[in-house]
């Protein structure tokens, strides 16, 4: 098929014009409800299997500058004094934990994203990672990444993330381009950048993770090949590549972002394959439908192993089977369904003040939902669903999507194949992955605004 005959087809089957989830959960936070919150949260952890490491996500949603582009719950701050008291309060969250887990619980992961986790100064990084600790021993294999702003991070406090177990680095890049840059509100010279890096490197950290985004305004081929040329120089072990996501109607933030200057639907789709083409041809391998990583990185070897899974910060080698989430916003995924916290700084404080946990809204799972779920994350990672595969986990039931495998067969083809229970997905169609993995999804709510699917 030709190259334009194929964007035709594409296009044709909705990739340009379809808004569909990024499917990190199943269902999706859209469709949590505030029935499911506080008890059930409390009640979930105080269930979990002590022989069952778990993952745990802390956010931090302080940011000095508020970048236009993003859509996470943050919120801006000069001065250090919101930032203390935040962190007094997720002790005090901790200690709620420690009284309801049960005794000899083990952390196979930890993350800290944001907002800026590298807005702490080193005496508050270090006593947010002794507070983890009380609560927390590591599991063996333990794993533990921080979320960088260059900009906002320094040897101090990279030597003190080091000094507290950090393994992996990831760094928030975007595009490397001034005039990029200067319309998302985010100025972040390469130089600045590269001294970050090095500094990273200096201290022993192993494994750099840099995230970019395609689609952002002003952006061009040439733009994003330069960045990728900057980037290739940190000999990154991981690349994430997003589509950006212009959701105003979400992130209010987003009008300051010109929509005159955003890339067609064309230039999008080009700068997003040009890239991936671009990694792969430094040695990467692709993860998914927008991550690549270097051979032998714990990434590479999931995709390989079978073992590549999908969580809130989209694909991971974790197989820890519970995240625990803490702070504003945060979702906890447990064994039977999801919990979010309140998401507003305010109220969340407020909650722990009141000794209550966090938990404002959430879903409780139904074993179809399991089941979708785990359906959708193997369309996610592989490109492929196998009936086979999926009733060996959930018995006799798996057999019941088979209708859906038929849907999708004869919607997409012809970059679907359904043979002897098992979808593929052909490399040349892999762009409406998102598109595909929504055939399974039975709870689309009305009067919900998805980002674009490509």
């Amino acid at each position: 098929m030709g190259r334009m005959k194929q964007i035709d087809t594409l296009r044709a089957l909705g990739l340009f014009d379809a808004r569909v989830p990024r499917y990190t959960s199943y269902p999706t936070a859209a469709v949590f409800s505030p029935g499911i919150g506080a008890d059930f949260q409390q009640r979930s952890l105080a269930g979990l299997d002590p022989n069952d490491p778990v993952s745990v996500y802390i956010h931090i949603p302080f940011c000095e500058r508020l970048c236009w582009f993003c859509a996470c719950h943050t919120q801006g701050t000069q001065t250090l004094g919101p930032v203390e008291s935040y962190i007094a309060t997720l002790e005090a969250e901790l200690e709620m934990l420690r009284a309801t887990l049960p005794r000899g619980l083990t952390m196979g992961r930890l993350h800290w994203g944001g907002g800026t986790p590298t807005i702490l100064p080193a005496p508050l990084i270090h006593r947010l990672a002794k507070a983890v600790r009380r609560v927390f021993a590591t599991a063996d294999g333990f794993e533990f990444s921080v979320e960088i702003d260059p900009t906002m991070v320094d040897a101090d406090k990279i030597a003190a993330l080091a000094a507290e177990g950090m393994t992996r680095a990831s760094i928030g890049i975007q595009d490397f381009d001034p005039q990029v840059q200067q319309a998302i509100g985010r100025l972040q010279p390469y130089e600045v950048t590269r001294a970050c890096v090095d500094d990273l490197r200096n201290a022993g950290i192993t494994s750099l993770n840099t995230d970019l985004v395609y689609g952002l305004p002003h952006q061009s081929l040439a733009r994003i090949e330069d960045t990728i040329d900057k980037v290739l120089t940190f000999a990154p072990d991981r690349v994430a590549l997003f589509g950006y996501a212009h959701v105003p109607w979400v992130s209010k933030r987003q009008k300051l972002i010109p929509e005159d200057a955003l890339p067609d639907d064309l230039a999008r789709f080009t700068m997003a394959t040009r890239a991936g083409e671009r990694f792969v041809e430094a040695g990467l391998t692709a993860i998914g439908i927008d991550h690549f990583a270097r051979p032998g990185d714990d990434l590479a070897v999931a995709l390989e192993t079978g073992h590549l899974r999908r969580n809130f910060q989209g694909y991971t080698s974790d197989t820890c089977q519970t995240l625990i989430g803490l702070g504003a916003s945060s979702i906890s995924r447990l064994p039977d369904g999801y919990v979010q916290n309140a998401a507003a700084t305010t109220a969340y404080k407020q909650r722990i003040a009141e000794g209550v946990f966090p938990g404002a809204r959430g879903w409780q799972l139904s074993d179809q939902d399991k089941l979708h779920a785990r359906a959708i994350e193997m369309l996610m990672c592989a490109f492929n669903l196998d009936l086979d595969a999926l009733s060996a986990e959930f018995g006799p039931s798996a057999q019941s999507l088979l209708p859906y495998l038929e849907d999708m067969s004869q919607r997409f083809a012809p970059f679907v194949r359904l043979r002897e229970g098992r979808i593929d997905i052909a490399p040349e169609g892999r762009a409406l992955t998102r598109i595909i993995a929504s055939v399974l999804d039975q709870h689309v709510p009305e009067g919900v605004r998805y980002s674009r699917a490509s």
